[in-house]
C-alpha cells in the first residue's frame, strides 16, 4: 500500500512538472492538483472508508475483573486476554446494567436497561431456570445484531444465549436468537447449571435448601405441638385426614424428585440453529467445540462483514475443562476454566490475524457480572471467583457485582495500552456500534447506552454517563453520579443484601443475594461512597466527613426521579408465569420414553443445518 502511494505521488508530481513546462497557467493547475488530491487512495494506507469493520464481541459468565492479569491477578494465566489490554483500551469502571445473567444480557443487545423491556423480575427468581418457560426478550426491541444484519452482515451466536426459546408451543422459538438477528446460532438456549454435569449437585436443592429446612422444622414442630396437645386431650387430632394429607404430600414430593432427576435431560440442551443436537449436552470438551465453531464461522464469513457473538459457557457453574487444561493451574478446576476460556480467545484472534481481518475488527471483551462467590462445589471447593478490591458478587449492587472486565482493540483506531478510568456500561454497545455502522438510532424508544468511540479516541476526556442507576431484579437499588467536571463518582445505595454469615461477601445460605423483603437492609438515608477515593466502598461518608452531603444526595434523588418518570409499564418477562416449566413448551429431540435424549452433534455439518427464516 506505501509503494502504491508513493508511485501516485510521483505521477502527481510528474504531471504537475510537466503542465509547468507547458506554461499552463497557475489557476488550471491548482485544480489539477485538487483533483489528483481528491483522488488521492488515503484509504488504502489503513482501513478501508468502503469496507464495513467487523465486530468480535466476548462476554464470559460470571467471571470475577479480578481474575484476570491486565486487572491484577498474578496467579492466573490470562495472556490471550491481557494482549486485548496491551494492544487496546482497558476500561477500569466498566458497569453491567444489572447482577444477574439474564437481564444483564438483554441490556448487551438493547443498550437499555432491562426494566424497560420487562427482563426483570418482581420475585426470587431473577433469571430462565427452565428451557420450557414461556418468556423472553420481546421481539419489539431492537438489537445491534438486527441492525447490522439489514445490513448485510453476517451475524453468529456462539455459546450462551438465555434470553428465551418458545411462547406456545415446543417449536415456534418465538424468542428465538434468530428472532433478534442472529442468523447462525450454536450453542445452549438456557445456560449451564450444576445439574448439567453429573455429579456436580443440583441447583434447585442448593437454592433452596434454608427453605425447606423451614418448612421441614416447622412441620417437625407442629407434628409435636399436635401429639402433645392430643396427648393431654386439649385437642381431638383427626389423624387418619392428617394421614390422606401427609400421603398427598408424599406423592407430590415423588413427583417433585422424579422432576429432579430428569432435570438434566429436559434443560441442558444444545442447538445449532434450530436443532437440537444434542440434550443433555456434554461438557467433554465443551470450549473446544464452542471455539471451533466461532473461528469456522469467521472463516466461513472472511469475504463479508460479520458479527461474532462468543458468549462463553465458563465460568458459570457447573465448571468443566478439556484434558489439555484439566488440573493445569493453581486455583484448581476454577482456574482450569478460565485458563481454557484465555485459550480460546487465543484461538480468536489468531484466526483473525491469519484471515488478515485484525485492522478491520472491532474485539470487545467483557463479562456478564461480577464473580459469584458463593459457588462451593459439594466436595467444598471454591468454584467462583475474585473481585479484586471489590466488595459483594453477582446479584448484588456492590461493586464486586457490577464492575466486569472492558476491554477494546482495534488496530490502527484504538490506542494500544491505554486505560480510561470513567464509568462505562455494557449498554453503550449498542449506540457504538449503531454510529460505527452510521445507522440512524431508534427514535421510539430510550436508549441508555452512550457511544463509546469519543472517549475511547481520545475527543473526549469524561464519560457520557453522568448518572448510572443499578437495579436488583426490579427494584433500584444503587445510583452512581459522575458529576460533570469533577473527578468524583459518587454512589448511593438505597438498600443492601444482608450477608450470610456476616462478615463474610456474600449471601451463602441462599446461594446468591435477594433483593427484598427480610433479605435486604434499607437505608434512609442512603449509604453514600465516594468511589474515586473509596472504591472498595469500605466506609460510607457522613454529614461530617462530607460537606456537601446533603446536597449531593438530594442531586442524586432527583436524577432518581428523572428516570423513574421514563420508565412505562411493559409485560413482565420473568413473571412466575412465563417462568414456571411448561411440558408443552419442552424441546424434545427424540421421545418422552427415551427421556428426550439424542447426540447428534457430529451426524450434520452447519452449512446442512442452516437458518429456514
Amino acid at each position: 500500500m506505501i509503494a502504491k502511494f508513493i508511485f501516485f505521488c510521483c505521477i502527481v508530481s510528474l504531471s504537475i512538472c510537466s503542465l509547468a513546462l507547458l506554461n499552463v497557467n497557475i489557476r488550471n493547475m491548482k485544480i489539477l492538483l485538487v483533483f489528483f488530491l481528491l483522488h488521492l487512495p488515503i484509504g488504502n494506507l489503513g482501513q478501508s472508508a468502503n469496507k464495513q469493520s467487523n465486530y468480535v464481541l466476548i462476554m464470559a459468565d460470571d467471571l470475577g475483573i479480578g481474575d484476570l492479569g491486565c486487572y491484577g491477578n498474578t496467579t492466573l494465566r490470562t495472556p490471550h486476554i491481557d494482549s486485548l489490554a496491551k494492544d487496546g483500551v482497558m476500561l477500569t469502571q466498566h458497569i453491567a446494567a444489572a447482577t444477574l445473567c439474564t437481564p444483564s444480557r438483554a441490556a448487551l443487545l438493547t443498550g437499555r436497561y432491562p426494566i424497560r423491556s420487562g427482563m426483570t423480575s418482581l420475585h426470587r427468581i431473577g433469571v430462565y431456570i427452565f428451557a420450557a418457560g414461556s418468556g423472553g426478550l420481546p421481539t419489539n426491541e431492537t438489537t445491534f445484531v438486527k441492525q447490522l444484519k439489514e445490513q448485510g452482515y453476517s451475524t453468529g451466536l456462539v455459546g450462551k444465549w438465555h434470553l428465551g426459546l418458545n411462547c406456545e408451543s415446543s417449536e415456534d422459538h418465538c424468542h428465538h436468537p434468530f428472532r433478534h438477528g442472529f442468523d447462525y446460532f450454536y450453542g445452549l438456549p438456557l445456560t449451564n447449571l450444576r445439574n448439567c454435569k453429573p455429579n456436580a449437585g443440583n441447583i434447585i436443592i442448593v437454592g433452596s435448601r434454608s427453605n425447606v429446612r423451614t418448612v421441614v422444622q416447622a412441620t417437625i414442630l407442629a407434628l409435636c405441638v399436635l401429639l402433645l396437645l392430643d396427648l393431654f386431650h386439649l385437642v381431638t387430632v383427626p389423624w387418619r385426614a392428617l394421614g390422606f394429607v401427609f400421603l398427598a404430600v408424599a406423592l407430590l414430593l415423588v413427583v417433585v424428585l422424579l422432576f429432579l432427576s430428569q432435570f438434566r435431560n429436559i434443560n441442558c440442551i444444545l442447538m445449532r440453529n434450530r436443532r437440537v443436537i444434542q440434550q443433555p449436552f456434554s461438557c467433554e470438551n465443551l470450549t473446544q467445540r464452542m471455539t471451533s465453531e466461532a473461528t469456522s464461522f469467521m472463516e466461513r464469513n472472511s469475504d463479508r462483514p460479520f458479527l461474532l457473538f462468543m458468549s462463553f459457557i465458563p465460568v458459570h457453574t457447573a465448571l468443566y475443562a478439556s484434558p489439555d487444561f484439566l488440573g493445569k493451574s493453581r486455583h484448581g478446576l476454577y482456574g482450569d476454566s478460565v485458563e481454557e476460556m484465555d485459550w480460546s480467545v487465543g484461538q480468536i484472534l489468531a484466526s483473525l490475524e491469519r484471515l488478515n481481518l485484525s485492522n478491520r475488527t472491532l474485539v470487545y471483551f467483557t463479562s456478564d457480572q461480577g464473580a459469584h462467590i458463593e459457588e462451593i462445589s459439594d466436595a467444598g471447593e471454591v468454584h467462583g471467583g475474585w473481585n479484586g478490591i471489590y466488595k459483594g458478587g453477582k446479584a448484588t449492587n456492590w461493586e464486586g457485582g457490577i464492575r466486569v472486565p472492558g476491554l477494546l482493540r482495534w488496530p490502527g483506531v484504538l490506542t494500544a495500552g491505554k486505560s480510561i478510568n470513567e464509568p462505562t456500561s455494557n449498554m453503550d454497545l449498542f449506540p457504538t456500534i449503531f454510529n460505527l455502522s452510521k445507522a440512524a438510532m431508534p427514535r421510539n424508544r430510550i436508549i441508555d447506552g452512550r457511544d463509546l468511540m469519543p472517549l475511547l479516541l481520545g475527543e473526549v476526556q469524561q464519560s457520557d454517563h453522568e448518572f448510572l442507576f443499578h437495579y436488583c431484579n426490579s427494584y433500584l437499588s444503587a445510583v452512581r453520579w459522575h458529576p460533570r467536571h469533577s473527578s468524583s463518582v459518587w454512589k448511593a445505595h438505597f438498600f443492601t443484601p444482608n450477608f450470610n454469615p456476616e462478615g463474610t461477601q456474600g449471601c451463602f445460605d441462599t446461594h446468591v443475594c435477594m433483593c427484598y423483603g427480610a433479605y435486604v437492609s434499607q437505608h434512609d438515608p442512603p449509604l453514600l461512597y465516594d468511589l474515586s477515593r473509596d472504591p472498595a466502598e469500605s466506609s460510607p461518608l457522613t454529614p461530617t466527613s462530607e460537606p456537601r452531603y446533603h446536597q449531593i444526595l438530594e442531586a442524586m434523588r432527583e436524577a432518581v426521579d428523572k428516570h423513574q418518570r421514563t420508565l412505562t409499564p411493559v409485560p413482565d418477562q420473568l413473571s412466575l408465569n412465563n417462568v414456571i416449566w411448561k411440558p408443552w413448551l419442552q424441546p424434545c429431540c427424540s421421545t418422552v420414553w427415551e427421556h428426550c435424549h439424542c447426540d447428534n452433534e457430529r451426524s450434520r455439518s452447519p452449512a446442512l443445518d442452516g437458518n429456514t427464516d
